[in-house]
């Protein structure tokens, strides 16, 4: 299970609304507040379809952004894990 600093998936989301930040190479720059820590995460705009996508929304609508965006994370971390060992 992908988690942020010990945090579920599910509980990152729970009642919580994500916020647009920024728009960067083709991508859409989210960020949550994770119990008082900001996760910045993206969304491709080659995945977006016809969708509209609000300034601020249910965090729960971007679940698989944040779930892509954490295994992203921690597979880079095993990857500087085994440059450091």
């Amino acid at each position: 299970m992908v988690t942020y600093k010990g945090i579920s998936l599910a509980r990152m989301v729970k009642g919580n609304e994500v916020k647009f930040e920024f728009y960067r190479k083709n991508e859409l720059w989210y960020s949550i507040d994770v119990e008082g820590d900001i996760f910045e995460f993206p969304v491709p705009i080659s995945d977006t379809g016809d969708a509209k996508f609000l300034a601020s929304d249910k965090a729960t609508m971007f679940m698989r952004y944040i779930q892509k965006h954490l295994k992203v994370i921690e597979v880079e971390k095993a990857k500087h894990e085994e440059v450091i060992t």
